[in-house]
């Protein structure tokens, strides 16, 4: 059994309880070699379903390990998160704050509250959700195009979004404006690369790209109008400052338009992510495993986008987190993207609640967040780069 038939075997099991058996008999059809080349009798006189349920066993022990180790790990950085700044707030008064009864012998003045849960709680959620959001965007959008430098804005979804809330900061300094507006040119953004595939009648992988980078470079240059026009002392500061990335605007006024919307998107790209394996194959071969290769990619799309553009919405762009992330994940679990969505989800959350810490700890004025995940993340990669060779990304 050669290499590709070994592939189209995996992936004709793989797709058999999302498929139904139209799509396995297709492809036993189309490949029926494929199906018994390799076996011995008794192979074959055994249950079918042997070999899927220990798969299917095999990736719940997994997922649970993940799960437990990865939610210990973000729940000691967002707790490290909550007491760590120019205002240190010991863990005993942490845990009285959020734990009510816990430490009832602890007293916590109203000062210590105000911080925790006005200031520093909004942050670390949007953090969490922004970063994996992010990574699990980047994640897909590589899986889908096949590109290892694909990121959230390769559909231009995050310069449409930028675009949405600058023009509205020059009306209104109304926060859930901004993000109404930045949410709707994300996904107009989306809409139009959609559009720009599909003159010719057919919708391509590079369609696809070159369609979103002309979108990107359009919202880019509107951005750039936008400032031309703003007000040098009033406007023009709140959007470069807007632009360049922070957590200091979240509010729960904002967390509850976002989180509503993240959550959908990641929820889709998890649910999506056993089928992206399959996009790696030719694309004649995955129709005849019985997938709608285009409602896929319309699917995939459409959640990256809407968590891409909530994203934006609430903290401005934030770059490298989506390019990053999915590549320190293959390195960890393979390609995998059953294992990679996850993954980059975990590591994008820990991630960005870190640098976040960071921006604003590290001195007294604070620091744009994409301006450390640049600073961090270049080297990283030109460290990825050099031990990989460029081969595994």
């Amino acid at each position: 059994m050669n290499v590709r038939d070994c592939l189209r075997q995996y992936c004709t099991r793989l797709t058999a309880p999302l498929c139904g058996a139209a799509a396995l008999d297709s492809a036993r059809i189309a490949h029926p070699a494929s199906s018994i080349r390799g076996r011995s009798s008794s192979d074959r006189d055994s249950q079918p379903g042997t070999e899927i349920a220990q798969a299917i066993s095999g990736a719940r022990r997994w997922n649970r390990y993940w799960t437990l180790g990865s939610l210990a790990v973000i729940f000691l950085c967002a707790a490290g998160a909550m007491a760590v700044g120019r205002f240190t707030i010991s863990p005993r008064e942490l845990a009285a704050v959020l734990v009510p009864g816990a430490f009832p012998e602890v007293e916590v003045s109203g000062q210590v509250r105000t911080v925790i849960t006005n200031i520093r709680l909004p942050r670390v959620i949007l953090a969490l959700l922004a970063g994996g959001g992010l990574a699990a965007s980047g994640a897909a959008f590589q899986g889908l195009f096949a590109n290892p430098l694909a990121t959230p804005d390769t559909l231009g979804a995050a310069n449409g979004a930028s675009f949405g809330a600058v023009l509205a900061l020059l009306f209104t300094r109304n926060v859930f404006v901004v993000q109404l507006a930045a949410l709707a040119m994300g996904l107009a953004a989306l809409a139009g690369t959609c559009m720009i595939s599909r003159l010719n009648g057919k919708s391509s992988i590079l369609m696809v790209v070159l369609g979103g980078m002309v979108v990107s470079s359009l919202f880019q240059a509107l951005v750039s109008l936008v400032k031309y026009v703003a007000d040098p002392d009033e406007d023009l500061p709140a959007i470069t400052y807007w632009l360049m990335g922070s957590m200091s605007r979240a509010t729960y006024q904002g967390l509850a338009v976002g989180i509503p919307l993240i959550l959908l998107g990641v929820a889709l790209l998890f649910l999506l992510r056993w089928r992206l394996n399959i996009l790696s194959l030719q694309e004649d071969e995955t129709r005849a495993l019985g997938i709608d290769v285009r409602k896929l990619r319309i699917m995939v799309m459409a959640a990256s986008t809407l968590v891409t553009a909530s994203c934006v919405s609430l903290c401005g762009q934030v770059g490298w987190v989506g390019l990053l992330i999915p590549h320190v994940a293959r390195m960890l679990y393979g390609s995998d993207n059953r294992k990679i969505i996850p993954v980059s989800m975990g590591l994008g959350s820990a991630f960005m609640v870190v640098i976040d810490t960071a921006s604003r700890a590290a001195t007294d004025a604070e620091i744009p967040v994409s301006i450390l995940t640049a600073i961090i993340g270049a080297p990283f990669f030109i460290i990825l780069l050099r031990r990989t060779g460029g081969a595994r990304l």
